[in-house]
């Protein structure tokens, strides 16, 4: 994930980020128009699209009354109400499915089909809260069944937490903010709201919806701004859980700020997928494609690493770059182009220089590796060096790397050799080597005969090794945002 969305940085690094996608010179999709304004513009015109209202980290104060008075509003909907909420919610951007797409790609630069597709997630997603709304109460708790306790029975609850602070990111405005209000307003939350600078539209819309649905305006307040307010957020004494979507090192500086309470981090991946030989090669090279390139990208859990073995490289190597070769690249508006352009000129222009370094270093370009813009075309590599950043770290970008690997525990081995996952694919005919690939392979979700790139809403989502902290996927995610509370009633006190 990228630290450009998020707003939250060490102070120390805030300059520097334009090596790591952050917020530095030249990686902004805003700018600041007189005192408080920001402005919001189209990747691919660079036309001013909207603006929005700064959040001074001093009206932390201001922020949290309010988010109280949510708590309040929230503690009072029953299950039902919640659930009316999010259902007629999610009725309404079903309605307005066209809209909310139109803005996708007008802010965040997505294709056409790309954007339709996210808002029919969305509605997934809303409709998914409202279920859980209904079904995840509690349970009963046996204390019968324990030898001393045969005179109490009991249950538990799911309780709501308060207050959850959400940071979400640039790459999906609409599904991603759904993510975080929909199961935490399931939950009987208020919900602070941090979405990127560069993309806030689309969840200023989501939340205008929810409330036009019937939710009360107080439950989710909205704030807009950089590092400072969003440190000021996370660590607010009224906060009890922060649910943040993004990259490493800001999200070492939420955990930094945000102290004693609850966090669910989704963190970037470097997304692994193993072609064996006994693959489909067709069907593995039009989804690792689709995997590798979907959203320019700009994606968690898009394919980075493609490890395929060698008897059947060549084979793999030139039919991918053959189908990589006819995507179109251009205006997101039109709906013949596959691939629109990165977030800003600033983060094609650094994927440019991270592709060029690893040619330097001795990587093999493949095709691709044109700029025009904030348009990168999408491009493959081989040969990169195992130091080299493209290879170890996540690039979030429209590039790929191949390579040949002379059996599946090689392909493993190199598969995980990364510090941080989030998803892995394989491709195989042998029910044996997947089963074995879903045991062996360190992610937090692995994918058979798809690309990493492949995500349900309903399933948990997160993950493994370093930064791994909680699961999204809406039951997931609620239950996050939700403690138990037993009750014990003794029916033969002392």
């Amino acid at each position: 994930m990228p630290d450009t969305a998020l707003g939250i940085t060490p102070p120390a690094a805030a300059a520097d980020l334009a090596s790591d996608a952050g917020t530095g010179p030249g990686l902004t999709g805003h700018d600041q128009v007189g005192d408080g304004m920001a402005v919001v513009r189209n990747p691919y015109s660079g036309e001013a699209i909207g603006s929005v209202c700064l959040t001074p980290a001093a009206s932390v104060d201001d922020v949290m009354r309010r988010a109280r008075e949510g708590r309040t509003e929230a503690r009072g909907l029953s299950r039902a109400a919640r659930a009316a909420v999010l259902d007629g919610a999610a009725r309404l951007v079903e309605e307005r499915a066209e809209s909310f797409a139109r803005l996708i790609v007008a802010e965040a630069g997505k294709t056409l089909v790309q954007a339709r597709k996210e808002t029919s997630r969305a509605v997934n997603t809303l409709r998914l809260s409202a279920a859980e709304a209904r079904r995840n109460a509690g349970e009963v708790v046996p204390f019968d069944a324990y030898a001393g306790s045969e005179g109490r029975l009991g249950w538990f609850t799911r309780e709501p937490l308060g207050v959850v602070a959400a940071v979400t990111p640039y790459n999906d405005p609409l599904n991603l903010v759904a993510h975080k209000l929909g199961p935490a307003i399931a939950g009987g939350n208020a919900v602070v709201l941090k979405p990127s600078l560069l993309t806030p539209l689309s969840a200023l819309r989501l939340v205008d919806t929810l409330v036009e649905a019937g939710l009360p305006e107080e439950v989710v307040t909205v704030v807009n701004g950089g590092a400072d307010l969003g440190a000021a957020v996370v660590s607010a004494p009224e906060v009890r859980m922060v649910s943040f979507t993004g990259g490493f090192r800001a999200g070492e500086a939420v955990a930094r700020s945000a102290g004693l309470r609850k966090l669910a981090m989704d963190l970037g991946g470097n997304a692994p997928v193993v072609v064996l030989a006994d693959a489909d090669l067709d069907a593995a090279v039009e989804a690792c494609v689709s995997g590798a390139f979907w959203a320019a990208g700009q994606n968690c859990i898009g394919t980075q690493r493609i490890l395929v073995e060698r008897e059947v490289y060549p084979a793999f190597r030139d039919a991918f770059v053959a189908r990589t070769r006819r995507l179109r690249t251009g205006d997101p508006m039109d709906a013949r182009t596959d691939v629109g352009p990165m977030i800003s000129e600033g983060a094609a222009a650094a994927a440019e220089h991270t592709v060029a370094s690893a040619i330097e270093r001795g990587a093999r370009l493949l095709c691709g590796h044109e700029r025009q813009g904030g348009l990168y075309a999408p491009t493959v590599l081989e040969d990169v060096p195992d130091t080299s950043d493209l290879w170890r770290e996540e690039v979030f970008a429209p590039v790929v790397v191949l390579r040949a690997v002379d059996s599946f525990e090689e392909a493993v081995e190199r598969a995980n050799e990364i510090d941080f996952s989030l998803h892995a694919g394989v491709f195989t005919g042998s029910l044996e080597k997947a089963m074995d690939a879903a045991r062996l392979l360190e992610a937090g979700g692995v994918m058979i005969n798809d690309s990493s790139d492949y995500r349900f809403d309903a399933m948990p989502f997160g993950g493994f090794k370093y930064g791994s902290m909680g699961r999204e996927g809406v039951r997931f995610a609620y239950e996050e945002m939700t403690q138990p509370k037993v009750v014990c009633l003794n029916r033969e006190p002392a």
